[in-house]
């Protein structure tokens, strides 16, 4: 029996705009999968939940990422090139949603090896079902990697 279905999927949000991440938020429960969200809202945060520092020692490593590129101080650009070279981590799919559609980030992103590339709609119905979806293909058909 796949393990996915005994516990919820840990995902952890890294966006910085409030309004995106509730959306976001609001999304994955409106999706039905069960599942932890985490939301920290920049590049440091993120890496001190990764890497269990600060306030987050007694956290439950992420099975899944959703990384904003445009992150105050250290962005998301940064996060995933740590992520994806740590042998603790680097296994970790990480989703990019971010509202750039610039190729060189495209390009970029994909290089440091993020899992796929998802630009953020305008119109909030659109983000909401692009959301599930990110959920319905990460969390029910992806088979992710045990701990």
């Amino acid at each position: 029996m796949n393990s996915q279905i005994l516990r919820p999927i840990e995902i952890l949000l890294v966006e910085d705009s409030p309004s995106d991440a509730n959306l976001t938020i609001r999304s994955f429960q409106q999706a039905k999968m069960v599942n932890n969200l985490h939301w920290v809202t920049d590049g440091e945060t993120a890496m001190d939940y990764l890497h269990k520092q600060g306030d987050y020692t007694q956290v439950t490593k992420p099975d899944l990422i959703v990384l904003d590129l445009n992150l105050p101080g250290m962005d998301g650009r940064e996060v995933l090139a740590e992520v994806k070279v740590d042998p603790n981590l680097k296994r970790i799919p990480i989703v990019i949603l971010t509202t750039s559609t610039d190729e060189r980030d495209i390009l970029q992103t994909y290089n440091l090896n993020a899992n796929c590339y998802v630009a953020k709609p305008f119109d909030v119905q659109q983000f909401l079902r692009i959301v599930q979806l990110i959920g319905e293909f990460w969390l029910v058909a992806v088979r992710l990697p045990p701990e």
